[in-house]
């Protein structure tokens, strides 16, 4: 089999759904880290605050991808099959789903933050400021459960610039409220970290405004409106159950691993805190080209296989992870070359700056296998429907090995910033290996079977 698909219609469908999410990407980073990097002005306590209080917002981030993520994998396949109604089914399902998850991460959020932070620690000026940041934080749930998982169907149909559009909006008034409020410009109080909140609640809900706007207002290929949120739809529930779960579970258990980590790092010190929060920054930056190809392969081989070609899907399932190993080397690279001007940025201690730069060598080595591991995991084996497979593969290495491999390396051991930070990430390798022969198997490509409305079944 080739290393990488000849044909030019290929690269150009993968690279015209890459390039919106790139640029949505970085904009999306911005908007994220925005706070991050303004709040970094008032020192670590704040900083490590509003790290900590996004650790636990990742596990609902990372919760909608996986409603929306399940969700993908069958509306590409309808839209590659032309079945327009089983995407409005699939598309109301998955937005009750993700706004009720929304409800009870902004419940919880508002009616007890102190109780939230303090799972991840103990430093009870840090559980101040976070509360204070959860105060406006918490409305923003509901908001994001409904464009982020629209923003994934709108991907998988190919209006990927709409999301775009959402979050360039979202990104300008991110800063300018931010700026506004954080340092009480203009007249405005100086708030600090809930100004941080407050800002990024604006940009979300304009956010939400456009991409929602969109779907019920201008899209007419799909047509969705708001009587089809209360349509009934029958026999779909199961059948994207059977396919999201795994993702949703998969997802899910990935994001509260992930927020153990950060309990681990919050245990070892608030300098391993800080500086990992200025290392994830960079990581998201680096992340964001293989993190869109990752996304656009899902679609393509989703669309492939509606169209019934498995030895095609195959082939640019093996390219698309010859992408990936090219991807997470240049990422590997270019941390290398950029971490002192983004560790130099920060008003932290010497020490932590110490930190920073043991963890960030560390990543650059790391990358490599997580890029490789989200190209196959989030992208080509979940498009091809090998969704139970990849909850295995999610869960496992990371709470055999990840987790109590870090810990006792920080907690026990007191290895070294670097040593810890792959024991942490020690999944990644694992994982990458893992589906790779996966792939290399063909046992990846799931048939999608649809009961029309006349009772007929036919796979897709």
């Amino acid at each position: 089999m080739r290393l990488f698909v000849n044909d030019k219609n290929f690269y150009r469908k993968a690279l015209s759904l890459a390039l919106p999410m790139i640029l949505q990407g970085f904009i999306s980073i911005g908007v994220n880290t925005t706070d991050t990097i303004m709040l970094g002005q008032f020192g670590e306590a704040q900083l490590s605050a509003a790290s900590l209080s996004n650790s636990f917002f990742s596990i609902f981030v990372i919760l909608c991808f996986g409603i929306g993520g399940g969700a993908v994998v069958m509306t590409s396949r309808f839209w590659g099959s032309g079945d327009r109604d089983s995407i409005r089914k699939v598309i109301t399902i998955m937005l009750r789903i993700s706004i009720s998850v929304g409800v009870v991460f902004m419940l919880a959020t508002w009616i007890m933050p102190d109780t939230i932070l303090s799972a991840y620690t103990r430093d009870q000026e840090i559980i101040s400021y976070g509360a204070k940041y959860y105060s406006f934080l918490c409305f923003a749930f509901l908001f994001q459960s409904i464009s982020l998982t629209a923003t994934l169907v709108l991907r998988s149909i190919g209006k990927a610039t709409i999301p775009l559009l959402a979050s360039c909006c979202s990104f300008l008034l991110n800063i300018f409220f931010n700026w506004l409020f954080i340092f009480g410009k203009l007249g405005a109080p100086r708030l600090e970290i809930q100004g941080a909140a407050i800002g990024t609640l604006i940009a979300r809900i304009i956010e939400c405004a456009v991409i929602f706007g969109y779907i019920l207002v201008v899209d007419k290929k799909v047509g969705y409106r708001i009587r089809d949120f209360f349509a009934a739809t029958g026999h779909m529930m199961p059948l994207y159950l059977r396919y999201s779960v795994p993702v949703i579970i998969s997802d899910l258990m990935l994001a509260i691993g992930n927020n153990v980590i950060a309990v681990i790092m919050a245990q070892i010190g608030s300098s391993f805190v800080a500086a990992n929060a200025i290392t994830m920054v960079t990581v998201q930056i680096c992340s964001i080209f293989s993190m869109a190809v990752a996304m656009s392969s899902s679609i393509v081989i989703g669309n492939t296989m509606g169209d019934g070609d498995k030895e095609r899907a195959q082939g640019e399932g093996v390219t698309f992870l010859n992408i990936s190993i090219l991807l997470g080397i240049a990422s590997g690279v270019l941390i290398l070359i950029i971490k002192p001007m983004i560790i130099d940025y920060y008003e932290v201690t010497d020490y932590t700056k110490d930190i920073a730069v043991r963890l960030m060598n560390a990543v650059s080595f790391v990358i490599i296998f997580r890029t490789v591991g989200a190209m196959l995991t989030k992208g080509v084996l979940r498009g091809g429907g090998d969704t139970r497979f990849l909850m295995l593969a999610d869960i496992l290495f990371l709470w055999v090995a990840s987790i109590p491999l870090g810990a006792v390396a920080g907690l026990v051991f007191h290895a070294g910033p670097f040593i810890v930070f792959c024991c942490l990430n020690i999944d990644q390798i694992i994982k990458s290996v893992w589906c790779i022969f996966r792939l290399f198997r063909r046992r990846w490509m799931k048939d999608i079977h649809v009961h029309n409305t006349a009772g007929n079944e036919a796979a897709v």
